[in-house]
Order: structure tokens, then sequence, then C-alpha cells
């Protein structure tokens, strides 16, 4: 009996640490986004407007992006396959709040920011969110 009792404690440890491992795992949660874009990679400028791009797909990716201050911004959600939270995005600084198709993108305006402004996206669960800083 005691046998079987050791060898269940080794099972439950072995899942809990896997478990674990698959929750703190940065390069696991990048893929659940549908890829992460690198933040240097995401904010152009086009036509004097700021194009900051953000990947919605269990999470928000990249989680922090940073602009220039005093140019126009749209920001672009895109979306491939998304089912969960994610898809229902709240900007409250811009009263942004809709359910995104499962697959597509959509163009937020999000105004002129001034330096040192920010502007949160955020899951209607609250679990996953995004920042768009002006610096």
């Amino acid at each position: 009996m005691q046998k079987n009792t050791i060898i269940s404690i080794i099972i439950s440890l072995a899942i809990v640490g896997g478990t674990l491992y698959f929750v703190f795992d940065e390069s696991a949660s990048s893929e659940s986004v549908g890829g992460e874009i690198p933040q240097s990679q995401n904010v152009e400028i086009r036509d004097g407007i700021q194009y900051v791009t953000v990947m919605a797909r269990g999470g928000y990716s990249p989680r922090t992006s940073v602009v220039q201050p005093d140019i126009p911004t749209k920001l672009i959600v895109k979306t491939s396959g998304t089912y969960d939270c994610s898809a229902s995005l709240v900007i409250r600084e811009v009263g942004f709040q809709k359910i995104l198709q499962p697959t597509g993108e959509e163009v937020i305006d999000l105004g002129t920011l001034k330096k040192g402004d920010e502007m949160q996206g955020i899951c209607s669960m609250g679990m996953f969110n995004f920042t768009v800083q002006s610096m």
C-alpha cells in the first residue's frame, strides 16, 4: 500500500510541475497569441498617421507598445481564429467596446496622444490586457 501512495504522489507532482511550466513559460504563451510581434516592429508611420498593430488570440501581443507623441494614432487589432475573451475588447479612454470578428482586423482611432499618455486595452473578463504608451 505504501508503494502505491508514493507512486501517486510522484505522478501528482509531475502533473502539477508540468502545468506550472506551461503556465509560466514565456515561449508557450507567445505561441498562444498567434505568434508574438516584437515591440519594435509593431509601430509604423504612414502618410502622417501612426499605426500600432496588436495580435489578439489567447491574450494580446505585444503587451506594451511605445508610440511617438503628437501624431494621429490608429490601433490595428488582428485576430486569427480568436474565440476566447481577448476577442471582447474594451478601450475606455476612447470609448471603444466591441466583440471582434474571430478572424480579421479592427482599426480603432486612438486620436493624437500627448507625451506621457497611456491607453489600455483589456478583455471583457479582465484576464488579458495591453498598453499603448506615448513617450
